[in-house]
């Protein structure tokens, strides 16, 4: 498809506001950061990096740091089993309700974050009798967590085919075998991609987080939002903002040379 050089030029212009109205207040944090100002007057009066040194020593900020990492590696582990687990009965496997069994396991990130939390929220304390806390936190973001490994997982079984698993298992190699030396070396890359955005969606996660966490478990978003506008760690709070900007690139960096790194192996083939 071509296009005229004055619909071009529409495109890149519209292009390019939406990504100032995206990215502008991103840079505005991170240039905020730097304020030596507690009130963030605008423009700057002047520039510090004493902000940093603060945040750094903040024990809450890092408390919460710590707790958002374990819960987001905990939970991206149960999403990787569970998820590849069910990528394959579904893709290698055809049974009665097999389409309706995909849609209920996609739909936990399709509901709005404040049903889901509800929801889970009642469970825990009505069904099951279960105090709010570290648990139902971690199984709270497993359940969202697990799209994203099931997707990947899904995506890259449906290309490969079961021809070569199939080649495994006339060979000798029972089921456990092929799926280790067959089926995972293949899948890896697609599953590391799926771990890096279930660690990002997790870390960050605010709405699920607010209902299920309980009393005594602060994660770092939850933190984020309970000091933002306080004026002692309001400053705090946006070098902590700035740099989850910097550093929520790394996985998505990471994802998106795994993506194309299977594009080219599947062009290879």
């Amino acid at each position: 498809m071509t296009f005229s050089r004055a619909t071009r030029a529409v495109l890149l212009a519209f292009t390019g506001l939406v990504l100032l109205f995206v990215y502008a207040p991103l840079a505005l944090v991170v240039l905020n950061s730097f304020n030596t100002s507690r009130t963030f007057e605008w423009p700057p009066s002047g520039y510090t990096t004493k902000w940093w040194s603060a945040a750094v020593e903040n024990p809450g900020a890092r408390d919460a740091i710590v707790v958002s990492v374990e819960v987001a590696l905990v939970a991206t582990a149960i999403a990787l089993v569970l998820g590849t687990m069910a990528a394959l009965a579904l893709q290698r496997f055809r049974f009665f309700g097999r389409d309706t069994v995909s849609l209920l396991i996609i739909l936990p990130i399709a509901l709005p974050g404040v049903v889901t939390g509800i929801a889970l929220a009642n469970a825990f304390l009505t069904m099951f009798g279960i105090e709010l806390g570290f648990f139902s936190l971690v199984v709270s973001h497993a359940t969202f967590c697990i799209v994203t490994v099931f997707n990947n997982a899904i995506a890259r079984l449906r290309r490969l085919g079961g021809n070569l698993e199939e080649a495994s298992m006339d060979l000798g190699a029972g089921t456990f075998r092929t799926f280790w030396s067959v089926t995972l070396p293949m899948m890896r890359s697609a599953l590391l991609a799926g771990a890096l955005l279930s660690f990002a969606l997790s870390f960050d996660e605010i709405i699920v987080t607010t209902f299920t966490a309980g009393t005594g478990i602060q994660t770092l978003p939850i933190w984020i939002y309970q000091n933002l506008f306080r004026p002692n760690q309001a400053p705090v709070v946006n070098v902590v903002a700035a740099a989850l900007i910097v550093l929520s690139v790394i996985p998505i960096w990471l994802s998106q040379k795994l993506a194309g790194t299977d594009e080219s192996v599947a062009a290879a083939r």
